[in-house]
């Protein structure tokens, strides 16, 4: 009984062992055979790993070879990606160590989901970070420290929006096309030259396979393919000069309490821009590692616009600088001669227009009109003229184009005309219009680069030459890859007779009489124009609570003291805002606080809005131009910003969602 007992329970065992064997035998031919090739590539990727050798982008020269942007080593803390998900535990202790929350950890990761790149998480670490991460590298599996270039400004706000700033490309950018070989957190240009010649400066990244212990720690580089440097830039930037110019600046802002301001410095010779200067400015350093959020907030909040590079984008009313077309223009047609004299009582003879000051200055000639800037004088000038001639000279003279200049986001300003007057507001053309026009007021609007290329031009005898802020290309080892020589674009359509009454007259604006005399006294001789305009920028630094009463078409309510009073129609104010934003004085139809708002105005406008109603202001970046949305289809990106849109297009006569228009919501 026993021994039969015994047998049984022997075979139960021999069945056993021959059904896990199978099973084990089963099993090693799945791993094995079936998911071999699979484990392999699992197996090979815990010992060996690839990593991507940023290249250094290239170094930006002033041209005397002073460097304004370059780069510096820095410790990028960096995860190997992984299919099978990151340890919990290692997420903590690496959100500790690098003071960032989970969920941005955990973001990132998502971010770059895809590819085989290590997924970077901070990537300018500073030492003692660095230091606690070699520390604790055996609790931390999967996390490396790479050595990379990051880039670096080290005169800070020096040129700042001539040089721009990088950051990391966006899932949109790519998604576009323009960035289709790169992948998210990649680092591009944003803005200035940085953007504008970023193919050139980007370089091609290189690799490295290496093979690592279980902890991660590398035990040999098995192969490597070296990063080829981005290529230099050699400016036409002096840096010295671009300090002095804008510690210049800074202290005339300081002493009369401004702090928008642009400035140009070209060389009329050749177009080369020696300073350029935009105010306020800011650290493009901040956008290197990632913006914190105190410095977005101070970017998005200010109503002086620091990211704005108010030299090429800035629209802006001419002023008296604009005299210069209308006085070569009346000189050239033979509209009046130069020594003719024109009776100066105050005020215009057929349109009670004055000048500036109240002032009379009897009998004047072309020369002591552009030296003592006379409104009068050109006003009839305009009136001699007409318009059509007018805008014709105003086009030859550069405005309302593009200068060309190597920086993307330049405006073209506006050339005022009776067509456009009409299709925005919906008016006829006036006299007085054209009066306006003449003396570089009403629609016309320039931006400071264009009236620098225009005193270029006169100054060399009508040569118009492209400003431009590359001299030269270069590559790593120093030897030219391209060099750029000046554009002549062709000379002003005037004769060599004019130019040289419109530089005579020039000269004498900073001599005893002119509106320069203070100039006069300088070591060297120096020629200019100065001009004072009723500008819708400067002025729109606050708004005011507006009367609630409707008002027709054609009459408004004066908001506002002083030189700030306008014509605004208070009913769309009411319907869309409940406030008044100051707009030019004696505006047609009061309509110009909305009219304005090419460059950086929409964004003030905004700003303001959200001041007066909401007390806060926009916490993301947006665009908006009206009425040429058509020329510029940036669109508005918040509903508030889209509420605005809708109240300008129901103003001047359009429907929301035209043309590219967003609509209201």
């Amino acid at each position: 009984m026993l021994n039969k007992k015994f047998a049984y329970r022997l075979e139960f065992l021999l069945f056993s062992g021959v059904i896990i064997i199978c099973i084990l035998i089963g099993r090693m031919f799945y791993l094995q055979i079936l998911r071999g090739s699979y484990y392999s590539r699992q197996a090979e990727g815990n010992r060996t790993r690839y990593t991507r050798i940023v290249a250094p982008r290239g170094i930006i020269y002033d041209c005397n070879g002073e460097e304004l942007a370059n780069n510096k080593p820095g410790f990028m803390i960096s995860l190997v990606r992984r299919s099978d998900g990151y340890n919990k535990e290692t997420l903590e202790r690496l959100s500790v160590i690098l003071n960032l929350p989970m969920e941005k950890i955990q973001d990132t990761i998502k971010l770059h989901s895809v590819g085989a790149e290590p997924i970077r998480l901070v990537r300018n670490a500073s030492p003692e970070v660095v230091a606690k991460i070699e520390e604790n590298l055996r609790y931390l599996p999967g996390v490396m420290v790479e050595v990379q270039p990051v880039r670096y400004y080290p005169n800070k706000e020096l040129a700042v929006h001539v040089l721009g700033y990088v950051g990391e490309v966006s899932d949109y950018e790519i998604e576009q096309g323009v960035y289709s070989d790169l992948k998210a957190g990649d680092i591009i240009g944003k803005a200035g030259l940085e953007s504008y010649y970023d193919a050139n400066l980007r370089g091609e990244d290189g690799s490295y396979r290496e093979e690592v212990d279980v902890v991660g720690r590398v035990v040999q580089v098995m192969d490597k393919v070296e990063p080829k440097p981005g290529e230099g830039l050699v400016l036409t930037i002096d840096a010295k000069l671009q300090k002095i110019t804008e510690e210049a600046v800074d202290r005339q802002l300081k002493a009369i309490g401004a702090r928008g301001c642009a400035v140009v410095v070209l060389d009329p010779n050749n177009g080369e821009v020696k300073a350029l200067v935009s105010r306020p400015g800011f650290d493009p350093n901040w956008f290197v590692n990632g913006i914190s959020e105190k410095n977005w907030n101070y970017l998005n909040t200010d109503p002086f616009h620091p990211m704005t590079d108010k030299a090429i984008a800035g629209e802006y009313p001419p002023g008296s600088t604009f005299k210069i077309v209308t006085g070569s223009a009346a000189l050239e047609e033979k509209k009046v001669t130069p020594d003719e004299l024109i009776y100066d009582s105050g005020r215009h003879w057929l349109i009670d227009m004055r000048n500036a000051g109240g002032e009379a200055l009897g009998y004047i000639n072309f020369k002591r009109a552009l030296a003592a800037s006379d409104n009068v004088y050109f006003y009839e000038m305009g009136n001699r003229l007409g318009i059509n001639l007018i805008d014709k000279y105003a086009k030859d003279f550069g405005f309302g184009q593009r200068t060309g200049i190597d920086l993307h986001g330049e405006a073209e300003g506006l050339i005022a005309t009776p067509e456009y007057k009409k299709k925005v507001f919906d008016e006829d053309w006036y006299l007085g219009d054209t009066f306006n026009t003449a003396i570089g007021q009403g629609f016309t609007l320039a931006t400071p680069i264009q009236v620098a290329e225009m005193m270029s031009a006169v100054a060399t005898d009508g040569r118009r030459f492209k400003p431009h802020l590359v001299s030269k290309i270069i590559n790593d080892d120093g030897s030219v890859d391209q060099t750029f020589e000046p554009v002549e674009e062709g000379k002003l359509p005037v004769s060599e007779a004019t130019l040289k009454l419109v530089q005579e007259g020039l000269e004498a604006v900073t001599e005893e009489g002119g509106t320069a005399s203070s100039l006069k006294n300088l070591p060297v001789a120096v020629a200019g124009k100065t001009g004072t305009a009723e500008n819708p920028h400067g002025p729109w630094l606050v708004c005011r609570l507006c009367p609630s009463q409707e008002t027709s078409a054609g009459s408004g309510v004066h908001c506002g003291t002083g030189q700030l009073r306008c014509r605004v129609r208070s009913a769309y104010c009411q319907k869309y805002f409940g406030i008044c934003l100051y707009g030019s004085p004696g505006t047609p139809g009061g309509q110009q606080e909305i009219r304005s708002s090419y460059a950086d105005t929409d964004q003030k406008i905004f700003s303001q809005y959200r001041y007066a109603a909401a007390g806060q202001c926009p916490a993301a970046d947006y665009h908006w131009h009206y009425p040429d949305w058509q020329r510029h289809p940036r669109q508005c990106a918040r509903p508030q910003a889209l509420q605005l849109c809708a109240a300008a297009a129901e103003l001047c006569g359009h429907q929301p969602g035209a043309g590219g228009f967003p609509p209201a919501v």
